[in-house]
C-alpha cells in the first residue's frame, strides 16, 4: 500500500472518532458534577415588562381575528387557481364569461357560503375583519387603490407574499407578488372574511 494512500485512509478513519470524543468531553460534567452554562445577562425588569406586554398584545390580536378554517380556505384557493388564465372582463363573474377582480373573489368564495358585496370598494369598507399585513393567511382579501384614492382592486392572498387576481383589460387571471414595488405602493388594507352563520348575518368589524 502506498504511504500517501495509507496516511489518507488513516486520517479518514480517525476523524469521526476524534469528533465523537470531543463531543463526549463537552457533555461531561466538571469535577463537582456541575456543568457550567453559558453566561446570559438577566433581563431588566423594564425589558421583562415590555416583552410580556408585547406577547400579551400579540396574543390578544390573534384571538380577535380567527383564521379561516383550513377546508374553507382550501376550497376558496382551489376555485380561484382553477380559473387561472381566464380573460379579464369588466362585470364578469364566471369562467365562461370572464372575470373582473371582484367577480373572481365572489366566484372563489361562493355566495352560498360567504356573504360578499359585488365591488372591491364595498368589500373593503364593511365586510370582514381587518388584519395586519404581517398576519396575512391564505384566503385573506387584499385591497389596492390604482389611479384612485379609493379602493378599486381586490385580490386573494395565497401565502408567501403571492396573490391571485384578475388584473385589468387585456390580461387574464394570474398570480403576482406583493414584493413588487408597484403593488407595495398601492396596497391599502387586508380583510379576513368569515362564513355567514346559518340563519343570521355575522357581525363584523371595520
Amino acid at each position: 500500500m502506498r504511504p500517501f494512500f495509507k496516511t489518507w485512509l488513516t486520517i479518514c478513519l480517525l476523524m469521526p472518532l476524534a469528533a465523537h470524543a470531543t463531543n463526549r468531553e463537552q457533555r461531561l460534567p466538571n469535577v463537582n458534577g456541575y456543568t457550567p452554562k453559558p453566561h446570559v445577562s438577566a433581563p431588566s425588569s423594564k425589558n421583562k415588562h415590555n416583552a410580556k406586554h408585547s406577547t400579551t398584545l400579540a396574543t390578544a390580536n390573534s384571538k380577535l381575528v380567527p383564521p379561516m378554517a383550513t377546508k374553507q380556505s382550501s376550497n376558496v384557493l382551489s376555485r380561484a387557481v382553477n380559473v387561472l388564465g381566464t380573460p379579464y372582463r369588466w362585470g364578469g363573474s364566471s369562467p365562461s364569461k370572464g372575470f373582473d377582480c371582484s367577480g373572481l373573489v365572489k366566484y372563489a368564495f361562493n355566495d352560498a357560503t360567504f356573504d360578499l358585496p359585488r365591488t372591491s370598494n364595498a368589500m373593503a369598507s364593511g365586510h370582514g375583519q381587518k388584519v395586519e399585513r404581517a398576519d396575512l393567511k391564505p384566503g385573506d382579501l387584499i385591497f389596492f387603490n390604482i389611479k384612485s384614492r379609493r379602493v378599486n382592486h381586490v385580490a386573494i392572498y395565497l401565502g408567501n407574499d403571492r396573490f391571485i387576481h384578475a388584473p385589468r383589460r387585456g390580461k387574464a387571471v394570474s398570480i403576482d407578488t406583493l414584493k413588487k414595488p408597484y403593488w407595495e405602493s398601492h396596497y391599502v388594507v387586508a380583510k379576513r372574511v368569515l362564513p355567514k352563520e346559518p340563519g343570521q348575518m355575522r357581525v363584523v368589524q371595520r
